[in-house]
C-alpha cells in the first residue's frame, strides 16, 4: 500500500521547496532536504526534533541516525551540544591553508584561523572551474601547503566538503622554512624550537647553523629523513636574538607573513613626493581645526571643529567639521606606494612598534596634520538639529592648518577647568563648542541605541629594554567618546554621499548574529532568567536591554562576554549590509586613510564622484572592489591575530620567572578539556586542564558554560573569579598553564549535557596532563 504524502509543517515544506524534493510522512527525507531543514532551523535540529518534524518513528529513527552520522563524517554536519548544525559558518571570504587532495586529486583547504573549541575545522573544496581564465590561473598557481584568500560558497553537492571556494589570491607560497629559536642542549646537540606549538622540534646540524647562536630567532630549511625521529634542517637566516628588544613582535611579523620592510622603489616614491598645491582646493587655513589623539601619537590624520548653527531655521543646531588627511593625493592607483599599501592592507600595532601601511615620509610628514603647518585634507561639514539628528552634510577638498595638537587627557582636563598654556586660549573658541556639539550629537546616538558593550581595553607598557613594565586600563574619557562619535558621523556621511551618487565603494558591514549564535545565547541567558526574544529581527538595543539587566549583578562580565561572542565579525564589502553593532544602515570607513586601505578607497571614490581633482577612483579599481574588500578583510584579521599573539608572548615572557606564584583570575572560557583563565591584571590568559581539577568526574555543561562535578555538583562557570597557581609558562608559544586553587561552587544540574571520554565515561579529573593546554581564541 502506498503511503500518503505527509502533512508538511511550514519548516519541512520550506526545506523541501528549497531543495526541490518531496517528502513522505514517516520516511527519512532526502539528504538535501535534511540539510536545508537543519540550516533553516538551528533551534530544532536535535535528532529528536528532526524525527518529530518529519514524522519518523521506529526503525526509521535508526536510518535517520545512520544518515546523520554519514553527514557528520563527510563534514556536512557538525554536532554542537545536542543539536546538529551546518559546520563552521565560514565568512564569505576566508584565509585557507591547502592541506590535502581528495580522491579525484582536487585541492582541499581548511581555515587558517579556527577556534579550537569549535572542533575540527571544516574542509573546503578549491574550485577548479568557474571564474574564467583568471580563476584558472590563480588555481594553477596554488598548491599543497599554500595559504590563500578565497571566496566561500556553501556546497550544493550531497557528498564531500560542506563548502567550495574560489581562489582570490595566493598570499603565502609553501615554504620549506620554519620559524623558531635555536637551543643548544647540554650534550651539544642543536634544536630548533618552533614558535608554532603545533610543530615539532627540528634537529639542526652543526654545519647548518649559518652563524646562528643559542637564543637566536631563525628561519630554517626543514627536511624529513625517514618516517621515524625528528626532522632535520639547516638555518637559512637569522632574524634576531630573543634577548634583544622587539624580538617578540618580530616572531608574529614573520609567522603571519606581514610585510614590514618597504622596498626601495616605495621609499624612493615617498621621498620624491612634494607638498600638495592649492589646485582644486578650498582655503580653510583660518578655521581653528585641532587634532586630539593619544599623547604618544606620531601621526595625526583627523582634526575637528564645531560651532553653533546661527541660521533661524536650525535654532539650537550645531555644525561639526571633520578634516581627514588627503592621502589619495599622494597615493595613486597602480603606483609603487599603492601596490605596497594594498599588500599590507592596514597598519599593525604592537606594544613595542608599529608596522605602518605607508612610509613615514607620507604617514608622519606629508599626511600628518601637524600643528601650524599647511596640509591637504578631505573635509566634511555636518549639520545637526538641536535633537541630534543629522540634517545635511557637504564634502570639500581643502588646505588646512591645525591650530593645535592636543592629547585626549589634555583636552579633557581643559574642559574640567585645568587649562595649560596651549588649551587656555582654545577653551572658549574651540573646546567648549566641541563639547557642546558632542552633547547635541549624543541625543541622536541615544536615540539610535548602538550596541553598548562594557569591555575595557588593556594596554601593555614596556620598559626601555622591551620587556613588560605593567598593564593598564586607560580611562574612557568624554574626549575619546567625542572624537569617536564625530568620526562615526563622518563615516556615515561618506557612505550616504557615495550611495547617492551611485558610486561603487567599500562599505564597513557588520551582520546581525546568526540564528545559531542567537540560540546559544538564548539558552545561556535562560539559566540567568534573562529572556531573549526569538526571531531574526533582533536589533542592537535588544542586546543593550540584556546588558542593563545584568548591570550590577555578579554576572555582568559574563553576560558581556557572551553577548560579544554572539556577534558577527565586521568585514569590508562592496555590497551594503549595514552595521548591526552601530545600528546604522549605511557605513563606510573614511577617517583613517593613513592606516587603512579601505579608507583610501573611499577617499578616491569621493574625489571621483564629486569631481574634486586628481587621485580619484578609476574604473579598473571599481571592477576589483570585490577582491580588494576580501583581501583587506583578511589582512585585518591577520593583524588582529598577530597583535594578540604578541601580547600573549610578552606576558608569558614576563611571567616565566614567577612559576609557583598564585594569581587572581577569572574563568574566561569553558571546554570539555578544561578552563581558560584570564588574568585581568595582565591582559592575558592560560589554561587549567580538566585532569588537574580533582578526582570527581567533570561534566561539560555547554548551556551554562560550566564544568560540573558529577558526584559533588561543584564546578566552575565562565565569569567566576578564581585563584590559580602558575605551573608552566612557554614564552615562544605565549602559553600559560595553571593549577586551580579555588574550590568549585554549587551549580544546578538542570542543563547538564554529558560529553564522554573514549572509554565512554565523562571527562575525569586526576589524570596527569602532558603539556599546557592551548589558548582560547576569543
Amino acid at each position: 500500500m502506498s503511503q500518503k504524502p505527509r502533512r508538511q509543517t511550514a519548516d519541512t515544506k520550506a526545506a523541501a521547496d528549497k531543495a526541490g524534493d518531496t517528502i513522505i510522512h514517516g520516511q527519512v527525507p532526502p539528504r538535501e532536504v535534511l540539510l536545508q531543514y537543519i540550516a533553516d532551523n538551528p533551534d530544532k535540529a536535535s535528532k529528536r526534533e528532526i524525527a518529530k518534524a518529519f514524522g519518523i518513528k521506529g526503525a526509521g529513527r535508526v536510518e535517520l541516525k545512520d544518515l546523520l552520522r554519514d553527514l557528520e563524517d563527510e563534514g556536512l554536519l557538525q554536532k554542537k551540544r545536542k543539536s546538529l548544525v551546518r559546520p563552521g559558518a565560514l565568512p564569505p571570504v576566508t584565509v585557507l591553508d591547502i592541506t590535502t587532495r581528495d580522491k579525484d586529486g582536487e585541492l582541499i583547504g581548511r581555515p587558517a584561523e579556527w577556534p579550537e573549541e569549535e572542533g575540527t575545522a571544516p574542509a573546503v573544496l578549491i574550485r577548479q572551474s568557474g571564474g574564467g581564465k583568471n580563476n584558472k590561473r590563480k588555481v594553477a598557481s596554488a598548491g599543497m601547503g599554500d595559504r590563500i584568500v578565497a571566496k566561500i560558497f556553501p556546497s550544493k553537492s550531497e557528498t564531500g566538503p560542506a563548502y567550495t571556494a574560489r581562489v582570490i589570491k595566493v598570499i603565502d607560497k609553501r615554504k620549506l622554512a620554519a620559524l623558531g629559536v635555536i637551543k643548544v642542549l647540554d650534550d651539544g646537540t642543536v634544536r630548533l624550537m618552533p614558535i608554532d606549538r603545533r610543530d615539532n622540534e627540528v634537529v639542526i646540524d652543526e654545519t647548518g647553523l649559518n652563524g646562528a647562536k643559542d637564543g637566536d630567532l631563525v628561519e630554517a630549511d626543514v627536511k624529513r629523513s625517514g618516517r621515524l625521529g625528528l626532522a632535520r634542517g639547516s638555518v637559512l637566516s637569522v632574524v634576531g636574538s630573543l634577548a634583544s628588544e622587539k624580538a617578540v613582535s618580530m616572531i608574529a611579523i614573520h609567522a603571519h607573513g606581514i610585510p614590514h620592510i618597504f622596498p626601495k622603489d616605495v621609499i624612493d616614491a615617498a621621498e620624491a613626493a612634494e607638498p600638495a598645491s592649492m589646485k582644486n582646493r578650498e582655503d580653510w587655513r583660518d578655521i581653528p581645526l585641532v587634532t586630539i589623539d593619544p599623547a604618544d601619537a606620531k601621526d595625526h590624520d583627523d582634526a575637528v571643529f564645531a560651532e553653533p548653527d546661527t541660521r533661524p531655521e536650525n535654532e539650537g543646531g550645531v555644525i561639526v567639521t571633520v578634516a581627514i588627511a588627503d592621502v589619495s593625493y599622494y597615493v595613486r592607483h597602480k603606483s609603487a606606494l599603492d601596490r605596497e599599501a594594498l599588500k599590507r592592507g592596514n597598519s599593525v600595532y604592537f606594544p613595542d612598534r608599529v608596522v605602518p601601511m605607508l612610509p613615514e615620509r607620507i604617514s608622519n610628514d606629508l599626511c600628518s596634520l601637524r600643528e601650524g603647518e599647511d596640509r591637504p585634507a578631505m573635509a566634511v561639514r555636518v549639520v545637526f538639529s538641536k535633537d541630534g539628528r543629522k540634517a545635511s552634510h557637504t564634502f570639500h577638498r581643502i588646505m588646512m592648518r591645525s591650530a593645535a595638537k592636543l592629547s585626549y587627557q589634555q583636552a579633557q582636563a581643559a574642559i574640567e577647568g585645568k587649562t595649560d598654556d596651549k588649551t587656555g586660549p582654545l577653551l572658549e573658541p574651540v573646546l567648549k563648542p566641541l563639547w557642546a556639539a558632542y552633547e547635541t550629537m549624543k541625543r541622536g546616538r541615544d536615540r539610535r541605541q548602538p550596541l553598548e558593550l562594557d569591555m575595557p581595553e588593556r594596554r601593555i607598557l614596556l620598559k626601555d629594554d622591551g620587556t613588560v613594565d605593567k598593564v593598564v586600563v586607560p580611562p574612557r574619557l568624554d574626549a575619546h567618546k567625542l572624537i569617536e562619535e564625530m568620526m562615526i558621523q563622518a563615516n556615515v556621511a561618506a557612505a550616504e554621499t557615495l550611495e547617492k551618487k551611485s558610486q561603487p565603494l567599500i562599505y564597513r558591514t557588520h551582520d546581525a548574529p546568526s540564528l545559531s549564535k542567537q540560540e546559544i545565547l538564548r539558552e545561556f541567558l535562560a539559566t540567568l532568567s534573562i529572556p531573549l526574544a526569538k526571531g531574526g529581527n533582533l536589533r542592537a538595543n535588544s542586546f543593550n536591554g540584556i546588558l542593563m539587566k545584568a548591570e550590577g549583578s555578579p554576572h555582568k562580565d559574563l553576560v558581556n562576554q557572551m553577548v560579544l561572542r554572539s556577534q558577527s565579525q565586521a568585514v569590508y564589502s562592496p555590497e551594503n549590509g549595514g552595521h548591526f553593532g552601530l545600528n546604522l544602515m549605511k557605513y563606510a570607513h573614511f577617517t583613517s586613510p593613513i592606516r587603512r586601505y579601505a579608507d583610501l578607497i573611499v577617499h578616491r571614490a569621493l574625489v571621483a564622484s564629486l569631481h574634486l581633482g586628481e587621485g580619484g577612483l578609476e574604473r579598473e579599481e571599481e571592477e576589483q572592489l570585490d577582491d580588494i574588500a576580501a583581501e583587506i578583510s583578511t589582512f585585518e584579521r591577520r593583524a588582529m591575530a598577530a597583535e594578540r599573539e604578541t601580547v600573549d608572548r610578552l606576558i608569558a615572557h614576563h611571567l616565566a620567572g614567577r612559576i609557583g606564584e598564585s594569581f587572581d583570575g577569572r574563568v574566561a572560557g569553558v571546554t570539555r578539556s578544561g578552563l581558560f583563565i584570564a588574568l585581568p591584571e595582565y591582559g592575558a590568559d592560560g589554561f587549567v586542564p580538566v585532569s588537574t581539577l580533582g578526582t570527581d568526574y567533570f561534566v561539560h555543561d555547554e548551556v551554562r558554560q560550566a564544568l560540573v562535578g558529577e558526584k559533588t555538583g561543584l564546578g566552575y562557570q565562565m565569569g567566576d573569579d578564581v585563584e590559580v597557581q602558575l605551573v608552566e609558562a612557554i614564552p615562544l608559544a605565549g602559553a600559560l598553564r595553571f593549577d586551580m586553587l579555588s574550590s568549585g561552587k554549587k551549580l544546578p544540574a538542570a542543563t547538564r549535557s554529558f560529553h564522554k571520554s573514549k572509554r565512554g565515561r565523562p571527562m575525569r579529573g586526576g589524570r596527569p596532563s602532558g603539556r599546557p593546554g592551548p589558548r582560547g581564541k576569543r
